[in-house]
């Protein structure tokens, strides 16, 4: 007897760049912090390790890296919006366009958003397996660099807040690789699981 159960098609997407970075100083409310927010694409294929990408460097690991957070995703077509969302809050300053890697992400994807990820979906890449864990949350850290008070805020409100990773098959990888999305148990996704941690810090 043929199964009644919906099927759903798989999705499916690109990695369109990789970029890593290391801590420097940066300017946080007029208090000097280091950050390695700012990362920059590498050419060529890169190592990815249980506690992500060779090479790359988190300035407080109790908020990012470490087994849950190796690795940083953001949907590639979200830096448009970012970019005029800065111009747009007086930021002129910054007028070239956001080069990936600008607001921290390892990863530049194309094909998947917040809304249609869930917590424990999986990207497989074949050498390499990341598994979805957690929105990304921002700090006062994400206002300094993007330049305008707001923008953490606006992170959350939009839900363009990309997502972290953890490392179930270490392998290498590099730009122009294509992934499946394996489905989780598919009850939050990310966009909702960030508006429910943005909800309880706001309590």
């Amino acid at each position: 007897m043929p199964s009644t159960m919906p099927t759903h098609p798989q999705a499916s997407g690109r990695l369109l760049s990789l970029q890593i970075g290391q801590t420097r100083p940066l300017m946080v409310g007029g208090r000097k912090l280091v950050s390695a927010i700012g990362k920059s694409a590498v050419s060529g294929p890169i190592d990815v390790g249980v506690l992500g990408l060779v090479g790359d460097e988190q300035a407080d690991l109790s908020v990012h890296g470490g087994l849950s957070k190796a690795v940083y995703a953001l949907p590639a077509e979200h830096l448009p919006w970012w970019q005029a969302q800065r111009l747009a809050q007086g930021a002129t300053m910054f007028d070239e366009t956001l080069a990936p890697g600008s607001l921290g992400e390892n990863l530049s994807l194309q094909g998947v958003s917040e809304t249609d990820l869930f917590i424990g979906d999986s990207l497989d890449f074949g050498d390499v397996v990341l598994r979805v864990t957690q929105p990304r949350e921002p700090c006062g850290k994400f206002n300094a660099v993007m330049a305008y008070a707001h923008a953490a805020k606006d992170m959350v409100q939009s839900g363009r807040c990309g997502f972290y990773l953890a490392v179930d098959k270490p392998g290498r990888l590099q730009a122009g690789a294509s992934f499946q999305v394996i489905a989780g148990p598919r009850s939050v996704s990310v966009a909702q699981a960030l508006q429910h941690k943005a909800w309880k810090h706001l309590r």
